[in-house]
Formats: C-alpha cells, structure tokens, sequence
C-alpha cells in the first residue's frame, strides 16, 4: 500500500520544488547601493564627463636611447626637478676604458705630429742648404730633386699626423656624447610621479609597456575629460566646470579651461558602471584645477560637469534656421 502512494507523493514533492525554485529565481534583485552619493550637477544645464587628472604636460614616460644595467639613481619618488637634472645612469665601464684608449691615442697621434714637424724642419735645411750652394757642380740634379721629394713627403707626413690628431679628437668627442647619453636628465621641470627602475636591472631602450619614470609639472594639475560625442556640440569654449573627486563629492573645485583635444578618440576610460557604454567615442577636453591646497593627485578620477545649453536649444536653433531658409525664399 505505502509503495503505491510513494512515486506520486514523490512527483508532487518534486513538482512542488521546482515551482519554489523558479519563483525565488525570478525575483527582481535590487541594485547594490553606492558607497558614496554622486556629486549633483552645480548647472541648470551641462554636460557630464569621467575627468583624469594629470600634469599640466601630461604625464611623460622617461626612456633611455640606449639599453643597459643602471649603475646609479638620482632621484626618487616625488622628487622635484629642473630641465638637465640627471635622473639615471646606465653602467659605463666599456665606454671609460674606450675613452682611456682614444686618449692614449691622441697623445700618440700628438707626438706624431711633432716628430713630423722635425722631420719636415730637418729636410728644408737640407734643400736650403742644396740650393744655396753656388757652384752648381758641386751638387747633381738627381741630389736636389732627391731633396726637393724629401720635403713634400715629410709635409704629406705632417698633414697626415694632424688628420689623425683631428681623427683622434672625434673619436674622443664621440665617446664622451655616449657617456652624456647614458645619464637620462629630466627633459621638463616637474616631479617624479612614478619609479620603476633601480640600480643593477637592466634598462631597455624603445617603447615599454611600464615606464621606467614618469615625470611631469603638477603645478597646477589638468584634468582630461572625456565628454561622449553625442554632448560634443553642447562643450563651448571656455565654458565653467566643476569637479569633484571620485569617492568624496565635498571635495571639490572649479575647473579653467585650457583646450580641446580636437580629434576624436576611442574612450578608454572607465568608470566601473554596469551600464556604460565603451564601443563609444570621446571629446577629451583639459581644464586645468584652480585650486592647489585639495589632496587631489594624478591619476584620481573626478565626476566633472560643464555648463552647456540644453538640449531643446538644439531643435530650437534647427528650427530658426529653416524658418530663415523659408522666409529667403518668400522673398524670391
């Protein structure tokens, strides 16, 4: 009796578990709360944008021309330094013992020259003396012209050793512009923002995915904003703007505009937001931070708005020009 009720009641129970299971699955999950309360738009019309902030030259990636280990740092981490400051040095034993040797090359190619100005000296005496003898029998043609040779090969000689002096000098002044070019000097004034490089690794030349340094003037700091194509035309120039630090919307500040980047470009960077849009272009506009007492640094996030018109005033102005279009042809 019981093994006759047991596969239905097993059904039910089964079928009962199932319905459980699909209505707590089809319930609506609320989103998750922001940490912090977005910062509210300041205008009564603008146009928001994600800003980065950055050095007022933009943040520069120091390279060597030349690869090698580095043998001393200069700087260190929030440094500040002068156009010329040395930053970093790559090891140059191999190029002090060559410039030892083109020395010592040069001091040899100078002795040269001296013996050859001798030799030169001592064969015009001897041609003067030739030709000042009188009686021409005293000395054959063959002699004086032996005398007269003499003299042009010892001044052959003597150009030839000052072409190696002048040689030897080059090759001196070209081991010492590669020991300039193994010390990396700091190409703007600013401050070391980043220090990726230590003494005894090795220092790759070219283009680098980390960068050794980077440096850049953070006096003042620019934010880079990028604003959505579709709310390109609403960004005027010198617009006012706002913007307040990601994470913290009292901390804010008024924005000065420095220019537009004028091309176009594939957006890059993200907000985090479930929702954002990232096969969309950007308008990237700089402003530059009025204030320098807040505890932004750069590479923050800022939620950035700009004063612009509405976007009625779009279909407004549309509308003007086509009632203008109109009333030139009623004209006609």
């Amino acid at each position: 009796m019981i093994r006759k009720y047991l596969l239905p009641v097993l059904a039910v129970l089964g079928l009962g578990f199932a319905v459980l299971t699909v209505i707590s699955g089809s319930k609506t999950i609320p989103p998750a709360l922001p940490f912090v309360d977005p910062a509210a738009p300041p205008f009564k019309s603008s146009v928001a944008g994600t800003g980065i902030v950055e050095a007022n030259t933009e943040n520069i990636a120091i390279g060597t021309l030349v690869p090698g280990v580095v043998s001393g740092i200069y700087i260190s981490v929030g440094s500040k330094v002068k156009t010329g400051d040395p930053l970093f040095k790559l090891d140059d034993r191999d190029l002090m013992a060559q410039l030892t040797i083109r020395r010592a090359a040069l001091h040899v190619s100078n002795t040269t020259v001296k013996v050859a100005k001798a030799s030169l000296s001592d064969v015009k005496n001897q041609l003067a003396l030739a030709e000042s003898i009188t009686d021409k029998r005293a000395i054959s043609v063959e002699e004086l012209d032996r005398r007269r040779y003499a003299v042009q090969i010892a001044k052959a000689k003597l150009a030839q050793a000052k072409a190696d002096v002048v040689s030897a000098m080059a090759q001196i002044r070209e081991t010492e512009t590669n020991l300039d070019r193994i010390v990396v000097r700091a190409p703007v004034d600013g401050k070391v923002l980043q220090l990726k490089i230590h003494p005894g690794e090795f220092a790759p030349a070219g283009i680098i995915q980390t960068p050794l340094i980077l440096l850049g003037n953070v006096e003042p700091l620019n934010v880079r904003v990028d604003v959505d194509e579709n709310d390109a035309w609403r960004v005027r120039t010198g617009a006012p703007a706002v913007a307040f630090l990601r994470g913290n919307k009292e901390i804010k500040t008024d924005l000065k505009f420095v220019r537009f980047e004028p091309y176009i470009v594939p957006k890059k960077s993200l907000t985090g937001d479930s929702i954002e849009r990232v096969d969309t272009r950007v308008l990237q506009v700089i402003y530059s931070i009025a204030q320098t007492d807040l505890p932004i640094f750069a590479g923050q996030q800022m939620d950035v708005y700009i004063e612009a018109p509405d976007q009625l005033q779009k279909s407004s102005a549309i509308s003007q020009i086509e009632q203008a279009k109109q009333t030139g042809q009623s004209h006609e």
